[in-house]
């Protein structure tokens, strides 16, 4: 791959995420702004503009080739635009041609976030030598990207593999995005606290009433927390088998602060998908961690402007 440099984006309903990457996926230069998700959309472009007037002010911006962007979606990849579920100021918002303005007029690759965690996964992390694979960001949302024949999929739009939005519960809670019983509407953080407070559950002293807080007390054994991660371990078996049942991969990676969890999540999510993943040719599906971390969002995007500018694949991107 071409070692000259791009920048990179990722965008999220928490935070904006900006780098300066190399050729061989290393971070050089870094800036962050939290979201501004309930504001206004073009009061969310300025904390973007923000990250990249740090990246632009840095002395190695003159060698970056390409602007790459991994944002919360729907995307749409052929238009330029995004429509963040999770971002209601930005419907259909010209984010490419926003980002390319601010950028001095470098050419722009926009992906989907979870196609950019695919992306880095399938390039140095836990999906890396598997031709069929899904990886998955389960976090504030569920989001996911495939890889197919040893290539990204992101489909027509940027889309592809957004696990996150197939139902799993026909007469389950309505989703933001429309419909109802979502794998994110039952999988995500905020849900799997929600599910657990409605249940019973109490936080400690400090008050702490996110995921992480409920895996706490799953590991501690109380009953409702490790109830409500088995529930979103059950969701997310169900999406992923239906997945694999569809398109024959191989291996599902979960990243995402729900992911962090460990055991917790991972034990039960095994046991479903033994019962989901019934059919011969998906009966050896496995599930592992991502290994990408938080920057995975900042690689994938890095992989597809890398890939734009040089012609080249970075493992198979």
């Amino acid at each position: 791959m071409d070692t000259d440099l791009v920048a990179a984006l990722d965008i999220g309903g928490t935070k904006i995420a900006g780098a300066l990457v190399d050729g061989d996926g290393r971070i050089l230069v870094r800036a962050q702004r939290p979201t501004p998700a309930r504001e206004d959309g073009d009061t969310v472009m300025g904390a973007v503009e923000e990250v990249l007037g740090e990246l632009t002010a840095a002395p190695l911006w003159g060698r970056a080739t390409a602007v790459g962007i991994g944002s919360a979606g729907p995307v749409d990849a052929s238009a330029g635009t995004v429509s963040p579920v999770n971002v209601p100021g930005w419907r259909g918002y010209p984010l490419v041609d926003r980002v390319r303005a601010a950028a001095g007029g470098l050419p722009v690759e926009l992906i989907g976030d979870g196609v950019a965690i695919t992306a880095a996964e399938h390039w140095q992390g836990a999906a890396r030598g598997h031709d069929n694979a899904l990886c998955m960001v389960v976090s504030t949302g569920v989001g996911g990207g495939l890889v197919l024949g040893g290539r990204l999929h992101p489909g027509p739009t940027g889309n592809a593999g957004h696990i996150g939005h197939i139902s799993v519960d026909l007469d389950g809670d309505a989703c933001p995005c429309g419909a109802r019983g979502c794998v994110e509407r039952i999988a995500s953080g905020p849900n799997i606290a929600r599910r657990a407070l409605e249940g019973g559950w109490r936080p400690g002293a400090d008050g702490d009433t996110s995921a992480a807080a409920v895996a706490a007390a799953a590991r501690a054994g109380d009953p409702v927390a490790v109830a409500s991660f088995a529930r979103a371990a059950q969701a997310l078996a169900a999406g992923i088998a239906a997945t694999a049942t569809l398109v024959e991969i191989d291996i599902a990676v979960i990243g995402g602060g729900v992911g962090k969890a460990g055991e917790i999540l991972f034990a039960p999510l095994r046991r479903a998908l033994a019962e989901y993943a019934t059919l011969s040719f998906v009966r050896r599906l496995t599930v592992a961690p991502a290994r990408m971390g938080t920057d995975a969002g900042l690689v994938g995007a890095a992989a597809a402007a890398l890939t734009r500018t040089a012609g080249v694949s970075a493992a198979g991107v």
